[in-house]
């Protein structure tokens, strides 16, 4: 099953503008792990496991206080988790349940891209900090898990509510562009290895937020912007989210995109232009969010088992000479990424190679590597041949953000802040020479 696009009421969408603004005006003086069941109203079973992703809320550096709650306080998101929390408890039906996550889902999403593109004042978050989006979605989807509604609801009947709240907060739902524009489509991804510091942020959903329905015009042409950002899961892969989201926006879709970007972290210092995708995962060195592997090696590469049929190795469309002449700050380089990782026709072990792929070999690493940046390069470009292969597409890795070296613990510093405004600033550079 597909969920639409949605059609909610203009009533509803001034609603979420009007919370946006209230929920960004000012952050709260204090954070509270939103785990603190002295906190939730009395509907939730705090004897109910969250996922790996959900159990890092409470997770502080070195045993000190959260730093997902300090996050959500500083962004603001941490009161709309708690009016979920309460509207849960309050909702009578099954039905009404189902309303109250798809609204309150697009009023997060709504609210995090109306933060994204207003300036906030300290000791708030800056407006182009993605963090505190991922852990307010973390907080609501571990409320659902654990809330005990007066009727019955069934375990397919809860996992379909958290699935509505995951497409509607991620932008999913409401990738609408207006008549009579340039249609383009962009994606990030959230925050991962967050094992490895909780504090981390990811640079692609930052820009992806703060591009999100912004209008531009290139040589004399308007071109809107319309965005979501992706899971770190293996398994909304193998559920076909990547195809889910951007069927409409293929040729003969509600919604037909004249240009698909799909952008992810990458190396750093480097805006990386991937030119051939791999059809396999061969990632085993790192596990997705909620600690899963893909199943594959470099040695033995993996397909999804739900993915598409075709071959092994498929380019990119996107205007890649051009888009890597963008003017982007000093410190990072552009480049156009031809090197590949495959198992050569007739052989066991895989060679890189630096111009690409040979023919009939296997894809070990594509040049974006093996994990689910690669692959959703590859599920992009493999739906563009399928349904409209004249369509400009591909993949955009962006450099990696990076702490100031000294902050060990601090949940941002200005060399973060900085770094993640001029990654966002080289993003935006490199999709206007697409466009021009």
């Amino acid at each position: 099953m597909r969920l639409r696009p949605s059609s909610l009421p203009r009533f509803v969408l001034l609603g979420a503008l009007a919370l946006a603004t209230a929920l960004t005006a000012a952050p709260a003086a204090t954070a509270t792990p939103l785990t603190d069941q002295s906190r939730k109203p009395s509907c939730f079973d705090a004897g109910v496991a969250g996922t790996v992703e959900e159990q890092r809320l409470d997770n502080g550096i070195a045993g000190g206080p959260s730093v997902p709650a300090e996050i959500l306080a500083r962004s603001g998101f941490d009161r709309q988790v708690r009016l979920f929390s309460k509207l849960l408890c309050a909702t009578p039906s099954k039905a009404a349940a189902n309303a109250l996550v798809r609204v309150q889902g697009e009023v997060l999403w709504r609210t995090a891209t109306h933060r994204a593109q207003h300036p906030q004042t300290a000791p708030a978050l800056p407006s182009t900090d993605d963090r505190g989006l991922y852990w307010a979605r973390i907080s609501m989807a571990y409320a659902l898990r654990q809330w005990q509604p007066h009727f019955t609801l069934g375990t397919a009947d809860r996992a379909e509510l958290i699935r509505t709240l995951e497409y509607s907060s991620r932008g999913i739902t409401s990738t609408r562009f207006s008549p009579g524009v340039q249609k383009i489509l962009v994606t990030g991804f959230d925050p991962f290895t967050l094992d490895a510091d909780i504090r981390i942020g990811n640079p692609s959903g930052a820009n992806a937020l703060s591009l999100d329905g912004q209008r531009w015009k290139v040589n004399g042409k308007t071109y809107e912007i319309q965005t979501l950002v992706l899971p770190v899961r293996y398994t909304d892969f193998d559920e076909s989210m990547v195809e889910n989201a951007l069927a409409p926006h293929y040729r003969g879709g509600p919604q037909h995109a004249d240009l698909v970007m799909t952008v992810s972290q990458g190396r750093v210092g480097i805006f990386d232009l991937e030119a051939f995708n791999g059809r396999r995962r061969s990632v085993s060195s790192i596990g997705d969010n909620n600690n899963l592997w893909g199943g594959g090696t470099v040695n033995a590469p993996v397909v999804s088992p739900s993915m598409p049929a075709g071959p092994e190795w498929i380019t990119s469309s996107l205007p890649l000479a051009r888009m890597a002449a963008a003017e982007v700050p000093a410190q990072f380089r552009t480049r156009v990424n031809t090197s590949v990782l495959e198992i050569p026709a007739g052989q066991t072990l895989p060679v890189r190679r630096p111009d690409g792929p040979t023919a009939g070999s296997i894809a070990s690493e594509g040049a974006g590597g093996g994990y689910l940046s690669n692959e959703v390069a590859y599920r992009n470009t493999l739906q563009r041949d399928l349904r409209d292969p004249s369509m400009p597409a591909g993949h955009l890795h962006v450099p990696v953000l990076q702490f100031d070296v000294a902050n060990k613990t601090a949940i941002t510093d200005p060399t973060y802040e900085a770094n993640r405004d001029q990654i966002v600033a080289g993003a935006h550079s490199v999709l206007r020479k697409a466009l021009g």
